[in-house]
């Protein structure tokens, strides 16, 4: 990879993992990653996913440039949102988090997002916050109020770096002990918080108490990888306060850089506006497709645009996606039909040459994806027009394919079909009773049969190859 927006440095920076640079991607060590994950106190939303899909695809390139990837995405299983949950509905706070952590992982899976290598729990990682703590009350940066510990921001010099806040900004000695407060206020954060009525806590040198929420991801970070890490992602509203304090409590305890290089993900807007419940604009993944959506085509919407930049997602939007989608699946259906014997065709080679170096290209460029997608595009109209032609044998039909299952390990939608279920015999039955139909020009029936087909999920259509199927995006 070339360069990538570092929100620390404000800048285009290139990426050397590690920090230290090699002559070859294959000499250097697995770049870390660190993602913050969901607060599992209800569904996650589209906006979330617009995130978790961008880091799915952040991994996803960087093993397609030939990298290792050690990443971890924290689970958020204590804080005021889930604390607050678990009593409303009179269940164990594991209970309640356990539920919606479930959840989470059924919909990654929906949307076709890898497993990461680690997902760490707050509760799990208790004795990486104590250390923390203890660490930074022997430099005496920290104090306490009422049994609630808090981190001294005027004694960290260097805070504010990552969200430019000043020291002007700050308000001395003032105290916050919600877990998340407004932007352009700046108050010393709780890192451990004295126990309420009815609230979860652990026993701890420290006294009685749960965890701030800032503290968490700090702990998690350090429990997993010990030293600074590569990458840091999360969404542009984590920038202030959320990831400022994670990297004045973690640089003040340990003396080392926090992370080298900040990724944040641009909001998502629903048909021009913010996402709001009482816009009624609003979605869970879940909302999406109860309305009939596919998953394909929403992940397929939620990779479109650069993550440095707003995304408005829009049903014309998925409908769109839908669309392109089925380009793609007609591409596949042509090449299949590829069965002649024929020279490799030097003109397809050097185009399937020329994608990927395109592609990279597009891609190394602060990790581009929108770009890299329009050259996708633009190699699957010169195949067609190829295919068109009929300059095409099998052998470059199967070098196009792979081709094709290359750049899907970047993309994830080209192969991914979702939910839809397949009983391939059932499908080649039906196809074969229309074909019948049609051709006694029993064409209600032949309709019939083509919408039975539709409602399962399937394209039906008829070349001058033969009636071929495809699965609906």
């Amino acid at each position: 990879m070339a360069k990538i927006f570092n929100t620390l440095t404000r800048r285009l920076d290139p990426f050397i993992p590690g920090g230290v640079a090699k002559d070859s991607t294959a000499e250097y060590p697995p770049v870390t990653i660190y993602s913050c994950g969901p607060t599992v106190y209800s569904y996650a939303h589209i906006g979330n996913f617009r995130t978790f899909v961008f880091n799915d695809f952040l991994r996803r390139y960087l093993k397609f440039r030939g990298y290792t990837v050690n990443h971890a995405m924290n689970i958020t299983d204590v804080d005021d949102k889930t604390i607050a949950g678990a009593l409303k509905e009179g269940v164990t706070l594991k209970e309640y988090t356990d539920n919606y952590t479930q959840i989470f992982f059924e919909d990654c899976k929906t949307l076709n997002i890898e497993p990461v290598e680690h997902y760490p729990r707050a509760t799990e990682s208790i004795d990486a916050m104590i250390d923390i703590i203890a660490h930074l009350d022997k430099k005496g940066l920290i104090y306490e109020k009422d049994g609630s510990l808090y981190f001294s921001i005027a004694k960290f010099h260097k805070y504010g770096r990552l969200s430019n806040v000043t020291s002007m900004d700050i308000k001395a000695g003032a105290r916050y002990d919600a877990d998340e407060y407004t932007k352009e206020d700046v108050r010393d954060f709780a890192l451990w918080k004295a126990p309420k009525e009815n609230e979860p806590y652990w026993e701890t040198p420290f006294g009685k108490g749960r965890p701030g929420w800032h503290i968490e991801c700090s702990a998690m970070v350090r429990k997993i990888f010990g030293t600074t890490i590569d990458i840091h992602t999360g969404g542009v509203d984590l920038i202030f306060p959320h990831h400022e304090n994670e990297i004045a409590q973690s640089e003040a305890a340990y003396d080392e850089p926090f992370v080298r290089y900040w990724l944040h993900v641009e909001h998502l807007l629903v048909e021009g506006s913010k996402m709001s419940k009482s816009l009624g604009n609003f979605f869970t993944l879940r909302d999406l497709l109860d309305k009939g959506y596919s998953p394909r085509a929403i992940r397929y919407l939620l990779l479109t645009a650069h993550y440095r930049k707003q995304l408005n997602f829009t049903f014309d939007g998925l409908t769109q996606a839908g669309q392109a989608l089925l380009r793609i699946d007609n591409l596949i259906a042509r090449l299949n039909d590829i069965k002649q014997e024929k020279p490799i065709n030097e003109e397809a080679e050097k185009r399937c040459s020329q994608f990927i170096g395109s592609f990279i290209e597009a891609v190394d460029d602060d990790l581009n994806i929108a770009e890299g997608i329009g050259t996708f595009f633009d190699f699957l109209h010169d195949i067609n027009t190829l295919i068109d032609k009929r300059m095409l044998g099998k052998a470059d039909a199967d070098t196009i394919m792979h081709i094709l299952n290359h750049i899907d390990s970047v993309f994830g939608f080209i192969f991914f079909h979702g939910t839809v279920t397949v009983n391939k015999e059932e499908i080649e039955a039906l196809i074969e009773e229309r074909n019948k139909a049609r051709k006694e020009k029993n064409f209600t029936k032949a309709d019939s049969i083509r919408d039975e087909l539709y409602s399962k999920g399937i394209i039906v259509q008829d070349t001058r190859e033969g009636t071929r199927w495809l699965i609906k995006s």
